[in-house]
């Protein structure tokens, strides 16, 4: 695979670009310091201290061209996202709530039949929200409150240098008809299976394995990757052959790829095949493919080929770097 190609490609991938409005909504809202506000932006969820736990809270929309293609989808999706914003903190989702804006009543009825299924499917209930009914726009919002046992948290803005970088993903799935960067792994899997997976960063985080961590997606595993190492202040170096990929999938679709369940994490290499352990109970393929270091660059890599995707010095993906956390927010390291 041409790296050069591929750091092109990533860089002008809409999962990637539509991300950079963030900071300017982040810059917009005035700090005020809250002592229980734990964590904040660039994580995947808000971690608020409440009577000696952690509560977890986010938020997530659905794109509009995912409500045009698949409404089933964008229902089913709206549900997993934000399920995986819980999970990927080492949290466990306790329920949520959904806006629903509809102007064709097929529409709305397909989001929620895909709604409905993931609600069975991972047992996470919607217990409120709000209708619009009168739109001139289809539209899926939803907020889901999930909790971590205090301590047990995994950020996303402290990797440090010298860590390895986990990316860990799901092979068994397939990409849906008419969606060629969302790779479903969960759809057709048994309800029993798809929520032992949901556990696997609840025991990574109990264990204190991991350093950092997202869930992958958007963005795809290295424009994933990149968010969470500028959350870092952070660099980092990337064998491209080395993460995990389906047999017969086209690479760089892969690495755009949403995934239906993946993560990348950053540890200490001591930590990194106890991980990979933890990751194969639930069926997913891990692997150590780079490590973390102090450049603010994020380098892909192979025997060949060394090639810039990213300089955090000079540009961003979200633009929640440290120096943009709230005050009252400290980086924990």
């Amino acid at each position: 695979m041409d790296l050069v190609t591929l750091a092109a490609e990533i860089k002008s991938f809409h999962g990637v670009t539509r991300k950079k409005t963030i900071s300017n909504v982040v810059d917009f809202f005035p700090s005020i310091p809250q002592e229980n506000i734990l964590a904040a932006y660039g994580e995947d969820c808000a971690v608020i201290m409440h009577n000696g736990s952690e509560l977890l809270l986010a938020a997530d929309g659905i794109m509009e061209s995912l409500m045009k293609l698949h409404p089933f989808y964008a229902g089913y999706f709206a549900v997993l996202v934000n399920i995986h914003d819980v999970a990927a903190m080492g949290g466990i989702p306790l329920a949520m709530v959904d806006i629903v804006s509809s102007k064709d009543e097929k529409v709305c009825a397909e989001v929620m039949k895909g709604m409905e299924s993931a609600v069975r499917k991972f047992g996470v209930p919607i217990v409120g929200g709000h209708t619009h009914p009168d739109c001139e726009y289809n539209a899926i919002d939803v907020a889901i409150l999930g909790t971590v046992d205090a301590g047990n948290a995994i950020f996303s803005h402290t990797a440090e240098p010298g860590d390895d970088i986990i990316m860990a993903m799901d092979l068994d799935g397939f990409f849906p008809e008419t969606l060629p960067y969302a790779w479903d792994t969960t759809s057709k899997k048994s309800a029993e299976h798809c929520r032992e997976q949901l556990l696997l960063m609840n025991k990574i985080g109990k264990l204190h394995l991991a350093k950092s961590a997202k869930d992958i997606s958007n963005p795809g595993c290295l424009g994933t990757l990149g968010m969470l190492l500028e959350t870092s202040g952070a660099g980092g170096d990337v064998y491209v052959d080395k993460i995990p990929m389906p047999l017969n999938e086209d690479p760089i679709q892969w690495m755009k790829a949403y995934q239906g369940c993946g993560y990348v994490l950053t540890c200490s290499s001591n930590n990194s095949q106890k991980i990979i352990d933890v990751f194969a109970e639930g069926g997913l393929d891990a692997a150590v493919v780079g490590t973390v270091n102090d450049s603010k660059k994020l380098i892909l890599k192979d025997n060949t080929q060394n090639v810039l995707l990213f300089d955090f010095s000079v540009e961003k993906i979200t633009g929640c770097d440290p120096t943009k956390l709230p005050s009252n927010v400290k980086i924990k390291r």
